[in-house]
């Protein structure tokens, strides 16, 4: 069971990693970060289970990356946003805006 969990997280991340690297829309981009916190969050639960099955040292961490990804998909789509308004694009090649 282990190597399944790596295995499908391995390629989560690769999916995400390469989505990200290749996006230049920022909200594509965003979710294909969320892809990477996912595929952290299957590794996190497949170790917790393999090594201490007792204990939930694993699945109380992804609790807290979900939290911090949610805080990131707020912060994330609040600026898509306001960039979207004034510059009536997405793309990331166009982010002078916050420029000084």
């Amino acid at each position: 069971m282990l190597e399944h969990g790596l295995v499908l997280g391995a390629y989560l991340y690769c999916v995400g990693f390469f989505g990200s690297i290749t996006s230049r829309n920022t909200v594509r981009a965003l979710t294909r970060l969320e892809s990477i916190f996912n595929a952290v969050n299957i590794n996190f639960a497949t170790f917790s289970n393999f090594l201490d099955n007792q204990r939930a040292g694993g699945e109380i961490f992804c609790l807290f990356i979900i939290a911090v990804a949610a805080a990131e998909a707020a912060i994330g789509l609040a600026l898509a946003l306001v960039i979207q308004r004034n510059r009536k694009s997405t793309r990331i090649d166009q982010f002078d805006l916050l420029k000084w």
